[in-house]
């Protein structure tokens, strides 16, 4: 550093501590205005916009479809009873259904006493009841055996279970209003069912925001924990420790305050932000507390700040700018969740550098100077000569190996490197919605209606003719009958329902409908009158009669299964239908669900390879050497490599929260490196030999290097904790990848700068 760079550092760092009061009442201000709108605004959103653009064809589909069939948000609640067919479960389940029609957000609410059945005759078309209490219970069996499809949607198999859908309005302010009107429709079936099980869109996104809030305390409350015991240990001396719990958690609560001024929501991925970045603050706050500790007891305050700063300030900044870099480039992905983690996680580590360091000076400006026994101790303690590092009994060892067997370790992590490209191509993109939801009452709901119901999420079809003509003639209708047996046959779909059930009903009922006495017309006219009140839950065809509607019910599912069967059902129907004629659209969240695969493979594709060239770029300016630049760039991209054959091995998919792990880590493994790197440059005047120079930077480096994996591989185990399957594999996986991170700094790069850096 020049005398000028020098003289600078002492003025900005004098001035900041004339200037500390002032700073420390704007930054309680700060912290505590930000502390407020936390308070105030901290919201959770997992719905469906934060995972795509609002301009994206998929999700613009899907908003359209809404506006047409109805919302997607749709209540499925399973009420267990004696026996389905008695009266006055029905009769309970009539009132329920009214009261629940009569709430202002609910479009309709639908069940078994609601549903009917056409009678015809002649041409007139009457409705009855599905259920009637007059009518015997072998009767409605009967009745019920000749509309299958639609009466296994109101009452399970064995008659101990009634069915009821609660389709609510689509309204902009569903996501806000969701929590508060899942609990006023849970108040009302507890007026009339003592024992329900619920769930369906709403409720499942609800209990990802609860399982978010909690999550987000827990991992709080235990980072905080865990991080006060490592900087216990970490840290030279007791004295330091609020002056390190303060630079951690300081630029933590500017964040949320500007998260939450700003309007943005925490989610399943935003909510690992905090613990992320007090871990990171903590690998830079003990670095510089460490290095000021180990200056000469008898330097003035300033002299000491600058002496510190001066040694941490360039690998910190590097360091900072390559996690920086791997957070960034998620920024280029077509995720809205994405897009925000990549965004405000970037904020939160400027800030974390700016206020270590500022906090710090300003702490440690309040300690009175040591005492002379104090600084004897110390000087003890410092190496006679900073340029050899005492040794330890294990970096000995790893220096001596590194040396000794640098060829075999070279061959042996690179061989790992290729097979880890090689098992990158066996991971499986695949998001299984139930691997978002931890357990609990919301999940167990789910389990046990789909166990009955087989089924609580919908897609819809919709067959247009391409010129707009009707679709209730005989061919479509002959077509379209074909196409729903087809797709009926497929497991993973259960009771189609459209036009072809109704009709199938009224020729079984009705067999002069079959026959020449009645015209296409006046069947589509028959058919038409189904489209009432009563029935409006099952879109069956458009009002001119241009299209037809058939609701499927899926079970929850894999995206990667959602996928085929979505291109099953478009293989079906162009085996059916010509394409030049007919048109299909399939909607529902289902589909745009199913769309998440393509976006989590687009963003590792652009945010590791956008990441992968930044963290070249940082190194090659720290470095200034290519050669040397491509000798430490191969070490972190193994890590990587363990990454994806874990995950080939264990069979850990990418999913919506593993698919941001890459590009992070390939920032994080840079840290450990540059600390390395740095003092390996700044020993080139002192030793010629690259295997003098690496073995000593390690000795300088290793308790550093040390300090900063076991910090992070404590935060992602507090990640590990989580209750939340994905989120789960996320902490592990993290928690492995840099620990990976730290064995091949310890002797994959050393091995290969002892064989192939210049002499």
């Amino acid at each position: 550093m020049s005398l000028k760079t020098a003289s600078f550092l002492r003025k900005s760092i004098g001035f900041v501590i004339q200037l500390r009061w002032l700073l420390i009442v704007l930054g309680v201000l700060i912290v505590g205005i930000s502390g407020l709108q936390t308070l105030k605004k901290l919201s959770i959103d997992n719905s469906l916009g934060i995972w795509f653009l609002e301009e994206d064809p998929s999700y613009k589909a899907y908003i359209e479809y809404q506006e047409t069939y109805g919302s997607d948000e749709i209540f499925i609640v399973m009420l267990p009873v004696s026996n389905a067919l008695e009266q006055k479960n029905v009769k309970l389940l009539r009132a329920l259904n009214n009261s629940l029609d009569s709430m202002p957000f609910v479009q309709t609410a639908y069940s078994l006493a609601k549903a009917k059945y056409p009678v015809i005759a002649g041409k007139k078309v009457s409705f009855r009841p599905l259920y009637e209490e007059n009518r015997s219970e072998k009767s409605i069996k009967k009745l019920w055996g000749d509309m299958p499809q639609v009466t296994s949607q109101l009452v399970s198999k064995d008659f101990k279970n009634l069915f009821l859908y609660v389709q609510l309005r689509p309204t902009p302010s569903i996501e806000k209003d969701r929590k508060d009107i899942a609990q006023e429709i849970e108040t009302v079936i507890s007026r009339y069912f003592e024992t329900y099980h619920i769930t369906g869109p709403p409720v499942l996104n609800e209990a990802y925001n609860k399982g978010i809030y909690k999550e987000s305390l827990l991992f709080g409350g235990l980072t905080v924990l865990v991080i006060t015991l490592m900087l216990l240990w970490f840290l030279p001396s007791k004295k330091y420790l609020l002056i390190a719990l303060f630079s951690v958690g300081t630029p933590i609560s500017i964040l949320f305050g500007m998260i939450s001024g700003f309007g943005y929501s925490l989610n399943m991925i935003s909510m690992l932000i905090p613990t992320i970045l007090m871990v990171y603050s903590v690998s830079d706050v003990v670095h510089l507390i460490n290095i000021y500790d180990r200056e000469a007891y008898g330097l003035a305050t300033i002299d000491r700040l600058s002496a510190a700063i001066k040694k941490s300030f360039i690998p910190c900044f590097y360091t900072t700018l390559t996690t920086f870099v791997g957070y960034f480039a998620l920024y280029l992905s077509p995720l809205p969740a994405f897009k925000n983690m990549g965004l405000f996680t970037c904020i939160g580590l400027v800030l974390s550098y700016v206020l270590v360091y500022l906090i710090t000076i300003i702490g440690v400006s309040f300690m009175k100077p040591a005492r002379p026994e104090e600084k004897a101790i110390k000087e003890e303690e410092v190496p006679p000569n900073p340029q050899t590092p005492k040794q330890t009994a294990l970096v000995s060892w790893i220096n001596a190996t590194t040396s000794r067997y640098s060829f075999k370790i070279i061959i042996g992590f690179s061989a790992l490197l290729i097979l880890g490209i090689f098992a990158i191509t066996k991971v499986e993109i695949n998001t299984d919605s139930l691997n978002l939801l931890a357990e609990g009452s919301a999940k167990e709901d789910l389990r046990k209606v789909e166990a009955q119901l087989e089924g609580s999420s919908r897609l819809q079809l919709e067959i247009s003719s391409a010129e707009g003509s009707n679709m209730m003639d005989k061919k479509s209708l002959e077509l379209l009958r074909g196409f729903q047996e087809e797709i009926a046959t497929n497991p993973l779909i259960t009771a189609p329902i459209s036009v072809v059930n109704m009709a199938a009903f009224l020729e079984k009922r009705n067999p002069a409908l079959k026959g020449v006495a009645v015209s296409e017309q006046d069947a589509a006219q028959l058919l038409s009158y189904l489209e009432n009140n009563d029935n409006q839950f099952f879109k069956l065809f458009s009002e001119d009669f241009s299209s037809v509607g058939i609701t499927l019910s899926l079970p929850q599912m894999k995206t990667a299964q959602l996928e085929q069967v979505i291109e099953s059902v478009k293989k079906t129907f162009q085996s059916h239908f010509d394409p030049t004629e007919y048109t299909l659209k399939v909607n529902g969240f289902a589909v745009v669900f199913a769309g998440l695969n393509k976006f989590i493979l687009a963003t590792q594709l652009k945010s590791f390879f956008a990441a992968f060239i930044a963290a070249f770029i940082c190194l090659w300016l720290f470095i200034r050497q290519i050669r040397t630049t491509l000798l430490v760039l191969i070490p972190n991209i193994l890590p990587l490599a363990v990454l994806a054959i874990l995950m080939w091995l264990f069979k850990i998919p990418l999913d919506v929260t593993t698919a941001m792990i890459t590009p992070i880590m390939l920032g994080i493994a840079m840290d450990d490196t540059i600390h390395l790197i740095y003092k390996y440059r700044k020993y080139k005047t002192t030793f010629e030999s690259p295997t003098k120079r690496i073995d000593q930077a390690l000795n300088y480096s290793a308790t550093a290097l040390l300090a900063t994996t076991v910090a992070l591989v404590a935060g992602f185990l507090i990640i590990a904790t989580s209750a939340v399957p994905s989120v789960r594999s996320f902490g592990i996986l993290c928690a492995v990848t840099v620990s990976t991170a730290l064995i091949t700094d310890l002797f994959y790069l050393p091995a290969l700068l002892k064989s192939f850096d210049k002499k």
